[in-house]
């Protein structure tokens, strides 16, 4: 299986400056050596998520979310690790390079991505070609300038187009069917699945068609048709428009859940950029995560009748365990016999989040609502309590927090009972602090031995590995970090790196986890002059060395001498002789 050489994956983070990369996605203020902005990963007031350019690497000191640069794609973009390495390679125009020939086995994808590509394209090209579908965007307002943006195209009729326009073989059919592009008829025959519709690709988070719905363009049943469950596809774990909307906006403040494909194009053509759309299911918990990874506020737009009702609720059940505290969901309802795309059509741009702003309810709210309404609520004892009872295993599927909170205390003043009583019978106890078993670990920032702040002196300077030689035994010592301190020195002398380079260096490394916990803590105590930096690395390492020895000679000592081998009773020895010189 190819590989990504870590020679390129060293030297890309070396080249990539972690402040452009964040800065791109969250707004950022110089403060002092570093940048400063509140956290893209939990919800702030004051700011607390730090970026250093001199170290490469970020750190929340509200969450503890931290990593280098790669790691940050991976996190906020929600990247996989070679995702990351393409999108920031991408963006600063290199060619990743493999180890190997097989990529294919890198990506076992690969051809049918390429496939969709070429199909999307395809459909793009009919469209500039079919009279009757371009006719039918132009009625519905839709420009070229947005078909482009969205990649709209058209399906011609016809049962066996895509075989003949890509002269298909009996592999290239298998694919197109994994790809969901052909069905089996009774009889097993292939047919074009998509015919006679307007065709809009459903992209993943990088861009890749993965996907395709597709709409009649007159009254024919079904209206709309979705590519089905594929190796590349999941309809409850993707959005359309999702990949649409971050492009054009980055990190939206909000995000408008709609029931169809034109409706976000439509939204977007009259400049209401961050709408998006289910895939033809009830809104899933993947797709709530996949939205307030994106941003902190979503609006679920829905028909007013009985069944935008239902979705609704099923959307509120969704999203209320996404609830944690810095987020928020609100629901609106559309008029009867209206949409969004009627509606924006009508009003504009600015008349429809006028709409959201005064209509849309706030997510507790519209429970509320909801319950009173199936409860028939009187203001009896009986119906409360029976409020109660449905309301209860609802909001406790909310994450601890003051957001938590504020919802049990609106419940609370709707049935008329007091917040410690709703708590008390809703929640199970906390272990008290005197009950939970002592720690047995110290804090890292109150324990750091000499030879942590001699590794984390390095980190932050690693041109001195070439100053000093080390005591070849250490590389083999057991006595904890002397090793690694050893490994470190050997590693910068011939690559001296930053600190975000060299994390990534050791990614895979068992020791990873206590380079990542150094990287966290504060910068050691320093000096400008170069000089003075070489003679407190040199008291470091001296003060190590007789660390060393004293743990070798309690080592040595605790085993009986017969039992020692050759080299070891001759290092014995010397240690002694060492300990007893004046």
């Amino acid at each position: 299986m190819s590989r990504i050489p870590q020679s390129f994956i060293d030297d890309l983070v070396t080249r990539a400056d972690i402040v452009d990369v964040v800065g791109s996605r969250v707004p950022l203020k110089k403060k002092g050596k570093e940048y400063t902005a509140c956290c893209p990963f939990h919800h702030e007031k004051s700011p607390s998520f730090f970026v250093s350019p001199e170290k490469q690497f970020y750190h929340c000191f509200g969450c503890g979310a931290h990593g280098t640069v790669l790691g940050f794609l991976m996190a906020h973009d929600r990247l996989d690790f070679v995702e990351a390495i393409e999108t920031l390679a991408g963006q600063m125009g290199m060619e990743v390079p493999r180890e190997g020939n097989n990529t294919t086995q890198e990506n076992p994808h690969a051809p049918l991505l390429g496939l969709l590509d070429e199909c999307s394209k395809y459909y793009q090209g009919e469209l500039k070609r079919t009279p009757k579908a371009i006719d039918y965007l132009k009625q519905r307002g839709v420009s070229g300038e947005i078909a482009v943006t969205f990649g709209l195209g058209y399906a011609p009729g016809g049962y066996d187009t895509l075989e003949r326009t890509f002269n298909a073989n009996d592999a290239t059919r298998d694919q197109l069917k994994r790809a969901g592009m052909l069905s089996e008829g009774e009889q097993g025959r292939l047919y074009d699945r998509f015919r006679e519709r307007i065709m809009f690709p459903i992209h993943d988070r990088r861009g890749r068609v993965i996907a395709f719905g597709g709409r009649v363009l007159n009254d024919d049943k079904p209206k709309y048709l979705n590519s089905p469950e594929t190796p590349l596809f999941h309809k409850g774990a993707g959005l359309y428009g999702m990949y649409e909307a971050r492009k054009a906006l980055g990190r939206p403040e909000r995000l408008i859940v709609v029931e169809g494909y034109m409706d976000v194009v439509m939204l977007a053509q009259h400049g209401v950029r961050e709408a998006v759309a289910t895939l033809g299911t009830a809104v899933t918990r993947e797709q709530v995560d996949l939205m307030y990874r994106t941003t902190t506020q979503v609006v679920f737009c829905f028909d007013g009748d009985e069944a935008g009702q239902r979705a609704a609720w099923r959307a509120l059940e969704s999203t209320l365990p996404q609830l944690r505290d810095g987020l928020d969901a609100r629901f609106m309802f559309l008029p009867d016999g209206e949409d969004p795309d009627s509606l924006v059509r009508q009003e504009g741009a600015d008349a429809f989040r006028a709409r959201i702003q005064a209509e849309a309810v706030s997510f507790d709210r519209f429970l509320l609502n909801e319950l009173d309404r199936q409860t028939e609520q009187d203001g009896s004892p009986a119906a409360r309590a029976k409020l109660k009872s449905l309301a209860m295993p609802l909001f406790q599927l909310m994450p601890e927090g003051t957001l938590k909170d504020l919802v049990f205390d609106t419940l609370a003043k709707h049935i008329g009972t007091s917040v410690t009583r709703l708590q008390n019978t809703g929640r199970a106890s906390k272990p008290s602090e005197s009950s939970r078993p002592p720690s047995t670990n110290t804090p890292s920032s109150t324990r750091q031995s000499a030879i942590r702040k001699a590794i984390l002196y390095l980190l932050y300077h690693p041109e001195l590995a070439s100053e000093y030689e080390l005591d070849p035994a250490w590389a083999q010592s057991t006595i904890p970090g002397f090793a690694l301190l050893s490994e470190l020195i050997n590693t910068l002398r011939v690559h001296p790196m930053p600190l975000g380079v060299l994390l990534e260096h050791y990614r895979d490394s068992p020791q990873l986890k206590t380079l990542d916990a150094l990287a966290c803590l504060p910068a050691p105590q320093d000096s400008d002059d170069e000089q003075v930096r070489q003679s407190m690395w040199q008291d470091m390492l001296n003060h190590l060395a007789t660390a060393y020895s004293r743990e070798r000679l309690r080592e040595l000592t605790a085993q009986p001498f017969d039992q020692l081998q050759a080299h070891e009773r001759h290092e014995l020895l010397r240690l002694s002789s060492t300990k007893n010189t004046p």
